[in-house]
């Protein structure tokens, strides 16, 4: 099911406080029966980020594939075409139990992933998820064509910023609702739209 996009203003505003996130005030309520969840973060871990999600969750689990994309190993360069190793960008998650997770932050992670690799790693992240847990991730939109290299951050339970734009293209063309909704096993999508270019994407299983 695809829920109709909200409006978000995930950025930062002009005297540079970042103002709240919808999708984020969304997560918390739906959360707010989970006194200490299991979160896992699937990039660099930020301070702000930590100190938010230590005192919020009841296990924090770090598995940064963001940064872990950047390894020159990840790609099989014997072949005619190139490969994309995902089993082995799938070896840098931690040892989570089966649905455990009651929330998941991917940051833009799906944007930075070739296309051929996107159902193998969402079907890993879906069955680390219990049922009711949420997928948070950011999706650009098309006319974003810059930001790969963005570097994302909780500001609070509900504030979402970056250090900066990011001047690096992305790799591979942005992803619609659509397509994120025809990779999942089971589960929603609810959409938040921002003035910066990015789409709040939470996925509820």
């Amino acid at each position: 099911m695809l829920a109709r996009p909200g409006r978000s203003d995930a950025g930062t505003d002009p005297r540079g406080a970042p103002p709240p996130s919808f999708g984020l005030r969304w997560l918390w309520q739906y959360l707010q029966d989970i006194p200490r969840p299991y979160v896992l973060d699937c990039g660099p871990m930020r301070s702000a980020t930590l100190d938010v999600l230590l005192g919020r969750s009841g296990r924090l689990y770090r598995g940064d594939l963001i940064s872990s994309l950047k390894r020159p190993d990840l790609w099989d360069r014997t072949r005619k075409t190139p490969a994309f190793r995902t089993e082995l960008l799938l070896a840098e998650l931690p040892l989570v139990p089966p649905a455990s997770l009651s929330l998941v932050f991917a940051w833009h992670l799906l944007d930075l992933l070739p296309r051929e690799a996107l159902a193998d790693v969402l079907l890993r992240i879906h069955k680390l998820m219990e049922p009711g847990g949420v997928l948070f991730c950011l999706l650009r939109e098309p006319r974003l064509e810059k930001g790969a290299d963005a570097d994302w951050a909780l500001e609070g339970l509900t504030g979402l910023t970056h250090a900066h734009e990011g001047i690096v293209a992305f790799p591979y063309p942005a992803l619609s609702n659509r397509e994120i909704d025809r990779l999942l096993p089971t589960g929603s999508v609810k959409t938040f739209l921002t003035r910066s270019g990015w789409r709040e994407v939470l996925v509820v299983k």
